[in-house]
């Protein structure tokens, strides 16, 4: 066993974006969560589901995702309701486990589908990344990092080279291949529901 020189090594201090990711981490263990972060869901339930907000609350994972505070990059705050997706009761006569009320859930997640209303809640802007920032007993709270690919500043940026000029092609066509995709994924269900009942039926 060969042993290291400590004289030699060189300790590095650690940046204020290590802390944050560290303080977020063990959030919901510490007293800040308790007395910070009741507040804040308190403020944030009385707000819309789909809020603009001037700054991030995670900044560290804001950066990490290509937030710059310049103009033509926002942030958005969604709020989603959290638990099994209930449907209305039906009126026609069946077991209680047949009625398809309780405990249906979706095939995405809410991380996902925050990302989503924030992008039809603006269709000029990409989504950069979302991050997780809060939730209680009935709703999650996602901020979404928005772009847009046509403001000067943002095409002036060489770090979004990547984005500038296809945000034509490419975004339409991400989000016609999504509505395809819900489109198909709605008709098998049906189908397979239609199926269901007619081998009931026999």
């Amino acid at each position: 066993m060969f042993l290291i020189p400590t004289h030699n090594l060189v300790l590095m201090a650690k940046g204020l974006y290590h802390y944050l990711a560290e303080a977020w981490a063990g959030a919901k263990d510490s007293w800040v969560w308790d007395v910070v972060m009741k507040q804040r869901l308190i403020e944030w339930r009385r707000e819309p589901s789909i809020v603009r907000i001037e700054k991030p609350t995670r900044i560290n994972k804001a950066r990490q995702y290509g937030y710059k505070a310049k103009q033509g990059i926002i942030v958005v705050r969604v709020r989603l309701r959290r638990g099994p997706f209930n449907r209305r009761r039906p009126n026609s006569g069946r077991r209680p486990k047949r009625m398809g009320v309780y405990g249906i859930t979706t095939d995405k997640g809410l991380q996902l589908i925050a990302e989503e209303r924030a992008a039809r809640k603006y269709p000029n802007m990409e989504v950069l990344g979302s991050y997780w920032v809060g939730e209680d007993g009935a709703y999650a709270w996602y901020e979404v990092i928005l772009v847009d690919p046509s403001h000067p500043a943002i095409r002036k940026d060489p770090s979004f080279t990547w984005l500038v000029g296809k945000e034509d092609d490419e975004g339409r066509r991400r989000r016609r291949l999504r509505e395809r995709q819900r489109k198909l994924i709605e008709r098998l269900r049906r189908k397979g529901a239609d199926q269901s009942q007619s081998t009931q039926s026999r």
